[in-house]
């Protein structure tokens, strides 16, 4: 079976975005990848769960986002929200960051950090995530930054780990998200303004996004994207982008009652359409077998070596290595890989994401601008 292809880290991936907007806004350093054109204004609108198959998919329910200039990048390996805040916050790709997806080991440890739910200040959030973020870099050249998202995210792990020099906006409505942009985006000389909206992933996760649901809650992100538009001051510019697309799997296998996937394994980890499977000692060989066996042409199954020479990773930093499994197995097709003992909470989930595939791995970067 062909291995898929790795995200296209230094070429159009989710990570090249964020050096790209220091280079527009003048601060040294940053390299522009993307060639975004030099402006004093930028906001960054992430719209959590927004694929770009799904997007264009839609053309009657997100008009505006449809018509806006732009095309497709990849996310980062996994396709999921962590991972993707992490390069968004580095302009790393995830080998760089170490936010390697939604459960990973702590190496040393013998447990799992769930960094969606990064409340265990055991787990230093700049020591675990401990690359200088583009905020920093920004706010250290002069340039007013601000991150809007919802007040709850504020002060968890996560919020910690990735929005390090940024002034922390709490927006906890439509209406707050554009007014706290606008407000933002008005600040200083300079201004870099991050937005982040996550109800579409939670509406697909809920109830998939073929449901009219989803439907409906994308005609919401496409006014928000244009509301935003219209409050742009002079000299600013929008780029709309996400952190990963969704599929609804019609298949399950559970990785918590099926015998040939329990034997041998520590931890189980990542999510369902992306699992980091740590092995115990000396089991290392059988677990691969186990599971390139069980799951057969349904998942991409391979080793850890195997993962991180493919690139999927793009380069590791020291000592990330270890929080990657040991077997690293990706859904691919309908399947998706659940826990119904250690994670009750995938067996409600209707929409999945975290795969290789282009449904998962293309997000769509949108721009428009006021002169």
């Amino acid at each position: 079976m062909a291995r898929p292809e790795a995200p296209r880290y230094g070429a159009g991936a989710l990570a090249d975005l964020p050096p790209s907007v220091l280079s527009a806004l003048g601060v040294p350093g940053g390299v522009n990848v993307l060639g975004l054109p030099s402006v004093p204004r930028v906001c960054v609108l992430i719209v959590d769960g927004l694929g770009w198959e799904l997007l264009r998919a839609h053309p009657a329910d997100a008009p505006f986002l449809n018509a806006m200039d732009g095309g497709a990048i990849t996310a980062g390996f996994p396709a999921t929200t962590v991972t993707s805040l992490g390069s968004l916050a580095t302009g790393l790709p995830p080998g760089g960051h170490g936010l390697l997806g939604v459960q990973v080991a702590v190496p040393g440890t013998g447990r799992l950090l769930n960094c969606l739910r990064w409340r265990d200040d055991s787990v230093d959030p700049a020591t675990f995530q401990p690359a200088p973020t583009v905020y920093e870099r920004a706010a250290a050249d002069g340039v007013e930054v601000a991150y809007v998202g919802l007040g709850y995210y504020r002060g968890s792990g996560l919020s910690r780990a990735t929005t390090r020099g940024a002034t922390y906006l709490p927006a906890d409505s439509l209406g707050q998200l554009v007014g706290r942009a606008e407000y933002a985006l008005g600040l200083g000389d300079r201004s870099f303004v991050t937005v982040y909206h996550p109800d579409l992933d939670s509406t697909g996760h809920r109830f998939g996004v073929a449901s009219a649901d989803w439907r409906v809650q994308l005609r919401f992100v496409d006014d928000l994207a244009r509301r935003i538009a219209d409050v742009l001051p002079a000299g600013a510019a929008l780029y709309v982008t996400a952190d990963h697309g969704m599929v609804d799997p019609s298949e399950r296998v559970d990785a918590d009652t099926v015998p040939g996937l329990r034997e041998g394994v520590a931890l189980l980890g990542g999510d369902a359409r992306c699992r980091y499977v740590y092995s115990e000692p000396g089991a290392h060989d059988d677990v691969l077998a186990a599971w390139t066996d069980v799951l057969g042409d349904r998942a991409w199954v391979v080793s850890r070596d195997e993962a991180a020479a493919s690139g999927w990773f793009g380069e590791l930093a020291p000592g990330m290595a270890e929080r990657i499994g040991d077997v690293v197995a990706v859904a691919r097709g309908e399947l998706a890989i659940t826990a119904s003992e250690r994670e009750p909470w995938l067996e409600r989930m209707v929409g999945m994401h975290g795969s290789l595939v282009p449904a998962e791995l293309l997000i769509p970067l949108l721009s428009t601008s006021r002169p």
